[in-house]
């Protein structure tokens, strides 16, 4: 994936509610996202989710319920989130946090089928509710 270029649009403004587990983000380009912090831990840009090399990712089960503790900046263009489940490797650079905002419907759709193919669960006990 491309880093930043000059162009890239860079959050004015991230703010996370825990109670509801949102994060919020809004963009220089007037874009702005929310994301369940759910979406972001499932699909982290971590090698312990997406796996070294295409083909290796780890389906990720049983976070429905997870939240971030912690943001952390990286740099100037990321930001690392600290999970309740203790995952805290995944680097989610703006322009990262900018695509999953674009395709976020599609990637959840996305998860949502391979978990029931694979017979998993979004709740941490296997539950289905």
């Amino acid at each position: 994936m491309a880093g930043l270029s000059k162009d890239s649009p860079t959050p004015k403004e991230i703010k996370l509610h825990q109670q509801s587990r949102v994060l919020d983000i809004s963009f220089s380009d007037g874009q702005s996202f929310k994301f369940t912090c759910e979406f972001l831990r499932v699909h982290s840009p971590s090698a312990e989710v997406r796996g070294h090399h295409p083909g290796q990712e780890v389906l990720q089960t049983g976070k429905k319920h997870v939240n971030i503790n912690q943001i952390e900046p990286v740099g100037n263009y990321a930001i690392q989130f600290n999970f309740s489940d203790g995952h805290n490797t995944g680097i989610y650079s703006w322009d990262l946090l900018y695509n999953f905002g674009l395709q976020q419907d599609k990637m959840w759709q996305s998860y949502l089928q391979r978990l029931e193919q694979a017979g998993k669960h979004r709740e941490p006990d296997g539950t289905t509710a």
